[in-house]
């Protein structure tokens, strides 16, 4: 397992989320009405925000989407813009992948390393199962919230930073030209 060092040599926990993906999909109304005329494009979609999200939070983020019906599936595996992807092969569930990862994770991290897990699902059952491993988990709608105020909290955070000029023009005017125009945008 790779393990974040900053600056100063200092190793940094690793924090995962994984995502079962159709389940958060369905979890966000705009999001599911795409994904009833095109499920790729809802795929597309939630691969989108997730990839600003982990922007955003530092979080490693996993999806997973269901290919258990898919006859012949091999599975795949996809690095998109710094999340990874995974297509679940025939006859195996995105929750069933989900939790052998989540064991596999935890079992790799150990106690000291301070790595988490976190799973974003709303399947009751698939939650007790994660806790009961030592994984935390979110609801798929809170999930949306936390993206949501991330994403806020960002454009908050540059608007706060950037100062906002009345009119960035008038810098490289002269001051006559500014006269006229002003001069102009006033007149009725």
């Amino acid at each position: 397992m790779r393990r974040r060092i900053d600056n100063s040599g200092v190793e940094r926990m690793t924090h995962y989320l994984l995502v079962d993906g159709y389940n958060v999909i369905h979890a966000n109304a705009a999001l599911s009405d795409v994904a009833a005329d095109s499920l790729d494009a809802a795929r597309k979609k939630l691969c989108d925000a997730l990839c600003e999200f982990c922007a955003l939070s530092r979080y490693r983020i996993i999806v997973v989407f269901d290919a258990h019906l898919v006859s012949g599936g091999v599975g795949n595996v996809e690095d998109y813009r710094g999340i990874k992807i995974i297509f679940t092969k025939e006859a195996e569930t995105a929750d069933i992948y989900i939790e052998r990862a989540t064991y596999k994770l935890l079992r790799r991290a150990g106690k000291s390393t301070g790595d988490r897990i976190t799973v974003a699902t709303s399947d009751n059952l698939e939650q007790l199962i994660i806790i009961a491993a030592g994984a935390s988990r979110i609801a798929a709608a809170d999930l949306w919230a936390e993206m949501e105020s991330a994403r806020f909290a960002a454009v908050a955070g540059y608007n706060k930073t950037r100062p906002i000029k009345k009119n960035p023009i008038e810098i490289f005017l002269d001051a006559e030209t500014a006269r006229i125009l002003d001069n102009m945008r006033y007149e009725k």
